[in-house]
C-alpha cells in the first residue's frame, strides 16, 4: 500500500497558513500591504481582543474585480507576477498569492470589492477554507476584509498566542512602519474603539514621526538626502541625544517595504560610535530606493529579510551620509540655542548695583547687557575691560594679579614628553599631584605638527569644526573632576577624565594607523599566558598583533612572549593593554575585522593613559587640555559615547537668579 499521497486542499491550506499566519499581526500585515498595492490613499484599520476575534481592513483602492473574487482565495494566485523572470523586479508588496487562502483556512473571513464608484460590489464569506456566501451588495469603490475568530479550528495555535496587548504590540509596530514607509497614505488604527494612531496621508514623512513618536521628538530629528549610482537614500535620524534602549527605534524602508536588516543597522550603528553611550540605540527611518534587480525579496514567507546585490555599497553610504549630517551638529547639552539666533532679550532686565566702588572707577550698570547691545567685538577684548574695571573695583587684589593669571591662561602648556615625564615634578606646586605622567602629549614644535594635527578633511569641514567647538576659558575646577570654563555664550562644565579621553583617542587611533615605524625592541620580553584552548586560537590570529606593531609569537603551550611593542604604548600599563588586547582577539575571531581593531585598541590606551576624577590640576594643565580638546575631529562626546560637555547659557544663570523676568 502507497505510503506517500497528496495531500487535500484545505489541509495544505492550513499548513501553509503556519508559514504565513504566524499571529494576528501576520494576517494585518498582508492585508494592508493588499491594500497598499491596490493604490488606496485610506486604509483604515479596526481591532477587537488584539485582533484574535476582530480585523477589519478598510480601503479606498482598485479593488477586487467580480471574476477575480474566488480566484483570489486559492493558492498562489496573485496578479503581481506571471513568469520567473518577474521574480528579479518585484515592485509590489505581495506577489506569493500565499495571503488571502492562508488566512481564510483558519480564520472566518469576510470580503466587499467594488473597482468602480456605482453602488455595485460583491460579498463572499469564506470559513475554514469553505465558501458560505457570494452575493452582490451595495458598497463605494475598495476593498472591506473582515477576519473573525482567527485560529478557530486550530486550537493549538490558538493556545500559543500571547496577552491582548503583545498581540496589539506586534499590530502597532507594524502599522507604526508601514506608516512611516508610506507617508501619502492616510491610516487610522483603532482597537476596542480607541484610536491608536492617525495620519493625514500628507506625504510629509516628518508628520507621521510626530504622529508617532510625538512632536518633541520629530523637532529632533535631522533629514538625510543622499545617493550613488545605485542607492537613493533620504529619510531621519536622530540627535545623539534622543535615543533608546533597544533597535526599535530604527526603521529601514526598501522600495516601500519595511525590512529587518543586520547590515543597516551595523552602519547606522558605526556611524553614531562613540556619540552615544554603550548599549543605546538612535531613532532613524531611512527609505532605500533600488532598482528591483539590485533586491531579492524572496527570500522568506514573511518578506521581512531582503538581499542586497552590492550590499558593502549600500552600508558603506549609509555611513557616510549619517556621519556627515552627524558632523554638522555641536553636541553640548543645554546649547541647543547657540547654533540658532541670539535669543530675544527679556522684556525686563533688574538692574546691577556696584557697591563699595568709587564713582570714578564704577562700571555702567547692565554691564553685561550693554556689551551685548555693542557692535560685535572680540572675547579678549571684552574680557580685558572687564578684567580692568574689577581689578581697579577691588583693592585687595595686586593690581597686576589679573594680567598675569590673564597671560597665564593664554601661555601654552609646557610639559615634557609623555616618555620624559616621569620625573618631573611641578615647581611651587609640590601640593597638587604629578599630572605629567598622566599626559600623552607635549607641545614642543614636533608635536604640534604631527601628533596633535586632527584627521585630514576638507578646509570647509575644518572651518565648521572651529565653528562649532567654543573658545573656552579656564575658570577653576569642581571636586576634581569637572573643569569649568566660559565663553561669551555662558557657563561650561567639562569632564576632564571625558575630555582627555577623547584627545588621547584620536591620536592613539592616528599611531595605530602606522603602528611598524614605531615599535621597539624590548630587552627583556613579556611573557603572557593563556588556557590551551586560548593559546591555540590565539596561534592563528597572531596577525592582528602584528598589524598593530606588536611582536608576539608562541613560546610552549600556553605562554607567548612580546618582544615588541610601539614605543608609544601609555607607560607603565602596556601589559595590561595586550592583555586587553588578546582578550578582545579571542572573543572577535573571525568576526573581527582591522579598522574594528585600530579602534578598540585605541580605546583600551586612551582609558588607560588618561587623567581620572579626583586629579587636580593647574590652571596650565586646565587650559591645555581645553585647547586641545578644541583641536580635537569630534570634541564632544568620549570614545564610548559620553558626553564631555554640558553648557548653562548666561541667560539661564540670569533666569535662576531672578536678574531677568520674562
Amino acid at each position: 500500500m502507497a505510503k506517500v499521497k497528496l495531500l487535500d486542499e484545505q489541509l495544505a491550506n492550513q499548513i501553509a497558513a503556519g508559514e504565513v499566519v504566524e499571529r494576528p499581526a501576520s494576517v494585518v500585515k498582508e492585508l494592508v500591504e493588499n491594500a497598499i498595492d491596490a493604490g488606496s490613499t485610506t486604509i483604515d484599520i479596526t481591532l477587537e481582543e488584539g485582533g484574535l476575534t476582530f480585523i477589519r481592513v478598510l480601503d479606498n483602492g482598485d479593488g477586487i474585480d467580480e471574476e477575480d473574487m474566488l480566484t483570489a482565495f486559492e493558492r498562489h494566485a496573485t496578479s503581481k507576477i506571471s513568469m520567473s523572470s518577474d521574480l528579479f523586479r518585484i515592485a509590489s508588496l505581495g506577489f506569493r498569492g500565499e495571503a488571502l487562502p492562508s488566512i481564510a483556512a483558519v480564520a472566518k473571513i469576510e470580503c466587499t470589492s467594488a473597482t468602480e464608484n456605482n453602488g455595485l460590489a460583491r460579498k463572499i464569506v469564506i470559513e475554514g477554507g469553505k465558501l458560505i456566501v457570494n452575493e452582490p451588495v451595495n458598497a463605494p469603490k475598495g476593498t472591506d476584509m473582515v477576519v473573525k475568530d482567527l485560529f478557530f479550528n486550530t486550537p493549538a495555535r490558538l493556545k500559543y498566542m500571547k496577552t491582548i496587548q503583545t498581540e496589539l504590540g506586534h499590530i502597532s509596530d507594524y502599522i507604526y512602519r508601514i506608516a512611516l514607509a508610506h507617508p501619502g497614505v492616510a491610516f487610522t488604527l483603532k482597537h476596542n474603539g480607541n484610536v491608536l494612531l492617525r495620519t493625514l496621508g500628507t506625504g510629509d514623512r516628518l508628520q507621521v514621526i510626530a504622529a508617532i513618536y510625538g512632536s518633541s521628538t520629530a523637532k529632533q530629528m535631522l533629514a538625510i538626502d543622499g545617493h550613488d549610482s545605485d542607492y537613493e537614500v533620504l529619510g531621519y535620524i536622530s540627535k545623539p541625544e534622543l535615543n533608546r534602549a533597544n533597535r526599535n527605534g530604527i526603521t529601514i524602508i526598501v522600495n516601500g517595504r519595511y525590512i529587518r536588516s543586520m547590515a543597516i543597522n551595523s552602519a547606522i550603528s558605526q556611524a553614531y560610535h562613540t556619540l552615544l553611550p554603550i548599549n543605546r540605540f538612535p531613532l532613524v527611518v531611512l527609505e532605500i530606493q533600488m532598482h528591483p534587480s539590485l533586491l531579492d525579496v524572496n527570500v522568506h514567507p514573511s518578506k521581512m529579510e531582503v538581499r542586497f546585490s552590492k550590499e558593502a555599497e549600500l552600508k558603506q553610504l549609509v555611513e557616510q551620509m549619517i556621519k556627515a549630517k552627524l558632523a554638522q551638529l555641536r553636541y553640548i547639552p543645554g546649547a541647543d540655542s547657540i547654533a540658532k539666533k541670539e535669543r530675544q532679550k527679556p522684556s525686563y532686565i533688574q538692574d546691577t548695583i556696584a557697591f563699595h566702588i568709587d564713582p570714578s572707577t564704577e562700571a555702567p550698570k547692565n554691564f553685561e547687557h550693554a556689551q551685548a547691545s555693542k557692535p560685535a567685538q572680540s572675547y579678549n577684548a571684552d574680557f580685558n575691560r572687564y578684567r580692568d574695571w574689577s581689578t581697579e573695583a577691588n583693592k585687595t587684589i595686586p593690581a597686576d594679579a589679573a594680567e598675569r593669571l590673564y597671560k597665564q591662561s593664554q601661555a601654552n602648556l609646557q610639559l615634557d614628553h609623555y616618555h620624559d615625564s616621569t620625573n618631573t615634578a611641578h615647581e611651587g606646586n609640590e601640593q597638587i599631584p604629578s599630572y605629567e605622567n598622566r599626559m600623552v602629549y607635549a607641545v614642543n614644535e614636533e608635536q604640534q605638527n604631527h601628533s596633535f594635527e586632527p584627521a585630514k578633511q576638507s578646509s570647509e569641514d575644518n572651518l565648521t569644526q572651529h565653528q562649532l567647538f567654543p573658545e573656552l576659558h579656564w575658570i577653576g575646577q569642581h571636586h576634581g573632576t569637572y573643569i569649568v570654563a566660559q565663553s561669551e555664550e555662558g557657563l561650561y562644565l567639562i569632564d576632564q577624565h571625558a575630555a582627555h579621553e577623547r584627545i588621547n583617542y584620536e591620536y592613539f587611533y592616528e599611531k595605530f594607523g602606522e603602528p611598524i615605524k614605531a615599535s621597539q625592541q624590548l630587552v627583556v620580553p613579556i611573557t603572557m599566558e593563556f588556557t590551551p584552548s586560548e593559546a591555540s586560537s590565539l596561534i592563528e590570529l597572531i596577525g592582528y598583533f602584528e598589524e598593530a606593531g606588536i611582536e608576539i609569537e608562541p613560546f610552549g603551550q600556553q605562554t607567548f612572549l612580546v618582544r615588541a611593542y610601539p614605543e608609544w604604548l601609555p607607560k607603565g600599563k602596556e601589559e595590561a593593554i595586550l592583555q586587553e588586547m588578546a582578550t578582545y582577539i579571542l572573543e572577535e575571531k573571525k568576526k573581527i575585522n582591522l579598522r574594528k581593531f585600530r579602534e578598540e585598541a585605541a580605546i583600551m590606551c586612551s582609558c588607560k593613559a588618561s587623567i581620572k576624577a579626583n586629579d587636580r590640576l593647574t590652571r596650565e594643565e586646565g587650559e591645555g587640555l581645553l585647547r586641545r580638546l578644541g583641536q580635537c575631529k569630534q570634541p564632544f562626546t568620549c570614545p564610548h559615547g559620553r558626553p564631555i560637555i554640558v553648557h548653562f547659557s548666561t541667560y539661564d544663570l540670569e533666569k535662576m537668579f531672578k536678574r531677568v523676568m520674562t
